[in-house]
């Protein structure tokens, strides 16, 4: 009758304690009729603008004149036309109530989404890497600044983002354990081994992010130092112009990637080790996934860095444009 007794409390406590789960992990689904719009808009937009960009830097004539920037582009805009093919499957999960669904969610596509995230911001941090390089070193031969360094450092990138994101697939496949409900987010999904193998990675992303950010700034500063002092010593309007100028598209790629990234990355860190309590993981998950969409705006805003950044880019689309033109049928004078 001890025994009993005995199990029953323990039950009971358990039930208890799976209650106070529940209800602190419920989300308001209301809150998802906003994001499914916006992110549905952001989907088919995204997926133009980069349609149109692979289509001019893969597809063009003159495909085969390549440079430091046009490599550098060529795979930021990859990553932006893989980012987009997985919004569908955000948009699914958001009314989704089928736990196959989610586990495959979070087991490969939310993994994927994030590896285009970040490799998105090194090819910015890239790319501002060889501006800032060909303001201040105009004429120098850096071996960074030769089109096989690029290719290297790309494919590099590439395998560094995809290791630690095959090592926490096969982990959270190896360790799961079924699921009799869909939770709420992917995070309550992993044990403790996934949980703290997340956090390492969310730490890591965090140092990225930051290492990227303060070089952009950096580089930003460099540029308009060395536009301060070429007014000082009158030197050509047309050098000064053209400093100016790269100044210019400096700012920009700095303020695109600081108004995308940096308020996910003020937010994700502190969700994700106040996730699991009550007080603030509701505060936190909404702040986390308004961030993740500010973020996914970058897929539309990087092919306006790709037109004023790349001249070769501005070219082959004129040249495109020119071709369509060309095939249009003569209009008939009466």
């Amino acid at each position: 009758m001890g025994d009993l007794e005995g199990v029953d409390l323990t039950s009971v406590t358990n039930q208890t304690a799976d209650d106070d789960i529940n209800h602190c992990d419920q989300r308001n689904t209301k809150a998802h009729l906003f994001f499914i719009p916006v992110y549905t808009l952001v989907f088919v937009v995204g997926v133009v603008l980069n349609s149109l960009t692979l289509k001019v830097y893969f597809c063009s004539a003159q495909q085969q004149v390549s440079s430091i920037m046009m490599v550098y582009m060529r795979n930021l805009a990859a990553s932006d036309f893989l980012l987009c093919l997985s919004l569908p499957f955000r948009i699914i999960n958001y009314v989704s109530s089928s736990v196959t669904f989610h586990l495959v969610y979070c087991d490969f596509v939310n993994c994927t989404f994030y590896l285009n995230m970040y490799a998105s911001i090194l090819f910015m941090g890239y790319i501002a890497v060889n501006r800032y390089l060909k303001i201040i070193y105009p004429l120098g031969n850096h071996f960074l600044r030769t089109v096989q360094a690029a290719r290297i450092i790309s494919t590099v990138t590439w395998i560094f983002l995809m290791a630690p994101m095959i090592s926490y697939v096969t982990l959270s496949l190896l360790t799961q354990e079924p699921l009799t409900a869909v939770p709420d987010s992917c995070e309550t999904l992993g044990n403790t081994q996934v949980s703290v193998f997340d956090k390492i990675i969310h730490i890591c992303s965090a140092v990225i992010f930051l290492v990227v950010l303060v070089s952009m700034i950096f580089f930003y500063y460099s540029a308009s130092r060395s536009v301060l002092q070429a007014q000082q010593r009158q030197l050509a309007s047309s050098s000064c112009k053209k400093l100016r100028r790269s100044r210019r598209k400096m700012l920009v790629l700095v303020s695109v990637f600081c108004v995308c990234f940096m308020p996910y990355h003020l937010v994700r860190l502190p969700y994700s080790f106040l996730q699991r309590q009550c007080s603030s993981s509701k505060v936190f998950y909404y702040l986390k996934e308004l961030t993740v969409l500010l973020s996914v705006l970058n897929v539309c805003l990087d092919p306006f860095i790709y037109f004023m950044f790349s001249k070769a880019f501005r070219s082959q689309l004129s040249r495109a444009e020119g071709v369509k033109g060309s095939r249009e049928p003569p209009t008939v004078r009466h």
